[in-house]
């Protein structure tokens, strides 16, 4: 479920709501003691988060350092000091 900007033209508070998409949008401010008309504004939304159990340990892992190369060897021999 989303949550929305909603902007009260009396008071001008800001606040936000989460609600449902098929929700109406509120017409009426929160505030016990404003309660003037508000307007839902456009937002830019939230990203998709990809982290939890739900997903691969490896989905955002760096991947491992490259091993140094010996100076002293030729490049197809394998050396024990290049590691």
């Amino acid at each position: 479920m989303p949550t929305y900007t909603y902007k009260c033209e009396k008071c001008e508070k800001t606040f936000d709501k989460f609600q449902s998409m098929t929700e109406e949008p509120i017409k009426i401010c929160i505030d016990e003691n404003c309660k003037g008309s508000v307007r839902r504004l456009i937002g830019a939304g939230a990203g998709a988060i990809l982290k939890g159990s739900g997903f691969y340990q490896t989905d955002f892992k760096n991947p491992p350092p490259k091993k140094a190369e010996c100076k002293d060897c030729p490049s197809s021999s394998s050396c024990e000091k290049a590691g």
